[in-house]
């Protein structure tokens, strides 16, 4: 049977989208009301870089998956994707619209439903559960390693790309060494990245083992069938 198309996707999906819509819209707050660096700023530019990528990434997969593609563009705020996609800081508060569609699938099915939901797909809830948390490591790790190091002496984490690179490569378990902390907060803060990229890179290794080798529903074994020589009876012993 082909799969109906529907405008409103997986209900782990519709979450994870409005986090990061909730998200970017908070960088965009703290980039042009709270914060006050120049390299904060940089590694907030950059993760708002990501989004983009991401939001255009999600409106070019719901324009082709919609009953309607008309419809979805005017009357349901397919434009308002697109625009909040583009690298334009003058259309980046239009991703509040995503949080529109976030709220029209919770008020359709009700937060019982939506629990069942999450608990019913547990692969898929917890593959969005940890792109999210990834995501929330990798800027407020940047944020506070950049934060505690910048102006330490001797320090090695100086810049947003620096800051970046060292929570990359410590979330992925590398640990290259090229970039270290030399503070004692740094180091906390490194021990907590630490241990939540072994946490988040464990557990999606987990999900990718069983995505590839759990047998799927529909590769039960079939009964043998029978002996195509024979009449199906045998005649009695001589």
């Amino acid at each position: 049977m082909a799969r109906v198309r529907s405008e409103l996707k997986s209900t782990g999906y519709e979450i994870f989208i409005g986090v990061l819509s909730v998200l970017s819209i908070v960088n965009l707050v703290l980039m042009y009301a709270v914060v006050q660096d120049e390299a904060l700023d940089a590694v907030l530019g950059l993760m708002n870089g990501l989004f983009s990528l991401i939001f255009l990434i999600d409106f070019t997969y719901r324009l082709a998956t919609a009953p309607k593609r008309g419809a979805y563009f005017f009357r349901h705020f397919g434009w308002a994707d697109l625009l909040a996609s583009l690298p334009l800081p003058q259309f980046k508060i239009l991703r509040v619209f995503r949080l529109v569609r976030v709220y029209r699938l919770l008020a359709a099915l009700g937060p019982r439903t939506v629990m069942r939901t999450l608990v019913k797909d547990r692969a898929g809830s917890a593959l969005y559960a940890l792109l999210i948390m990834g995501v929330l490591v990798l800027q407020f790790g940047s944020l506070m390693m950049l934060r505690v190091e910048q102006y330490a002496p001797g320090a090695n984490i100086t810049s947003a790309s620096d800051a970046l690179w060292y929570t990359v490569v410590t979330i992925s378990t590398v640990g290259y060494g090229d970039q270290y902390p030399v503070t004692d907060l740094g180091r906390v803060v490194g021990g907590v990245i630490i241990v939540v990229g072994v946490g988040i890179f464990g557990t999606f290794t987990g999900y990718l083992a069983n995505l590839f080798l759990a047998p799927r529903k529909g590769d039960a074994a079939e009964p043998a069938a029978p002996d195509a020589g024979g009449s199906g009876e045998e005649g009695p012993a001589a």
